[in-house]
């Protein structure tokens, strides 16, 4: 994993640096980020040039995080480090914790990372700041939660108990006890799982308490939600993931609108209910994989209005960096652009496009990404030449060099692209 894992794992004590707390886990959104971005104070120009260049550094790690890039963002943790040096003592002091997220973020997507090496960089974190020590412990321990290493997890908890609050602890406590009979017996129903399954039952009244205090309590939502499942209370699972998903009192939550579609769906809930989830969730992450799934939703809905949300969506999700070489959402789109002209809505077409006429173009058909999707992924470019037709005209540079392309393979395909776009294209004057 380069030398990233070494970095983090390094102790900064030896010079009285700092680090430190907190993670973030969705991997797309970073909203916290984007408040430290351009916040720079200068006062004088080698202040303003480590300023520039940390700030600068943090929009690179920001846009790599975005685009799932995880080792060019552990590369930009590199300059990143130097944060800790700086003379602005309000920048030092929020450094650990932005470190702690950004670290920790890298560390559980990177392919290469492992359980070892995010242990290690929880333990050198906890040792830098008082303040921090709670929430990289809780953190760390549903780490190993989620990586099923329930006994380390106990471990991890019972070494720091002293630190977290008598209320919180027992709860953390109750849902490693119940993890570990569901992994250890897969639910069987011998007398000792259903013994232990009797004494979470009967203190799950707690955990209830602890959920409806508002907050994020995702892994202890899910674990409650699941135990209820299992006891076939489906009213009060529904009940506990409405409440979470939709109480004011709450934090915005994309995990919460997840969690009740997720259930909505096993239960075979009416599709307008499963709309009315995701809708909100495409509200808070218009790029959330699930949007694909909202999409098809919509477009088979028998009212219009859906129909045109069902063309915004797909929109919504290929505006995001990272989506651009996802092959399905170009197929969508292609698709649904035909369906959307032959329907005669030519105008939810251009209201999508005038917002993105002077963008799109550079960001999505340029000639070097002509070139460069037909030489990773042929079918990918073929899909984005008809949509680059239709939305651009035979004149744009991407379709033009996708349809001069002389592949045996993909000859008729390329023929209909062209085609479909002498029927289809929408350029205009309007446009």
């Amino acid at each position: 994993m380069s030398d990233f894992s070494e970095e983090l794992i390094r102790s900064k004590t030896e010079d009285d640096k700092e680090e430190s707390c907190v993670f973030s886990g969705t991997g797309m959104s970073f909203p916290w980020l984007q408040k430290h971005i351009g916040t720079v104070e200068t006062g004088g120009k080698k202040e303003k040039d480590f300023a520039q260049t940390t700030s600068a550094c943090l929009g690179f790690i920001q846009e790599a995080l975005l685009k799932h890039q995880w080792q060019q963002a552990a590369d930009y943790m590199h300059s990143y480090f130097q944060i800790l040096e700086d003379s602005d003592s309000h920048k030092r002091q929020a450094a650990p914790e932005i470190i702690w997220k950004l670290g920790s973020e890298i560390l559980f997507y990177h392919p290469k990372s492992s359980v070892e090496t995010f242990n290690t960089f929880a333990d050198r974190m906890k040792n830098i700041g008082v303040m921090n020590y709670l929430k990289i412990s809780l953190q760390h321990a549903l780490y190993l939660l989620h990586h099923g290493m329930l006994e380390d997890a106990n471990r991890n908890l019972s070494f720091h108990c002293t630190y977290i609050p008598h209320l919180l602890y027992p709860f953390i406590l109750q849902l490693l006890d119940y993890r570990e009979v569901v992994h250890e017996d897969d639910y069987a129903y011998n007398t000792a799982s259903q013994n232990m399954f009797d004494h979470s039952w009967k203190t799950s009244v707690n955990l209830r308490a602890l959920i409806q205090t508002p907050g994020v309590w995702d892994p202890f939502v899910k674990s409650y939600v699941e135990m209820l499942e299992f006891y076939g209370d489906q009213d009060g699972a529904r009940e506990v993931l409405t409440n979470y998903a939709y109480d004011e009192k709450f934090p915005s939550n994309p995990n919460a609108h997840i969690y009740l579609y997720n259930f909505l769906k096993r239960e075979k809930a009416p599709r307008e209910k499963l709309i009315s989830v995701l809708k909100i969730l495409y509200q808070i992450v218009p790029s959330h994989k699930l949007m694909l799934e909202f999409h098809r939703l919509l477009r088979k809905s028998e009212k219009e209005d859906h129909h045109k949300l069902g063309l915004e969506v797909l929109f919504g999700v290929l505006d995001f960096a990272g989506c651009t070489k996802n092959i399905t959402a170009w197929k969508y789109l292609a698709k649904y652009l035909r369906q959307t002209l032959m329907g005669n809505h030519l105008a939810w077409v251009q209201e999508e496009w005038k917002t993105r006429k002077n963008w799109w173009p550079s960001f999505h058909f340029s000639s070097f990404w002509a070139k460069s999707d037909w030489k990773e992924d042929k079918a990918l470019a073929c899909e984005k030449a008809l949509v680059a037709g239709i939305l651009l005209g035979k004149g744009c540079r991407y379709f033009r060099f996708i349809s001069k392309q002389d592949d045996q393979v993909l000859r008729k395909k390329i023929k209909q692209i062209k085609k479909s776009v002498k029927k289809h294209s929408v350029v205009n004057p309007g446009l």
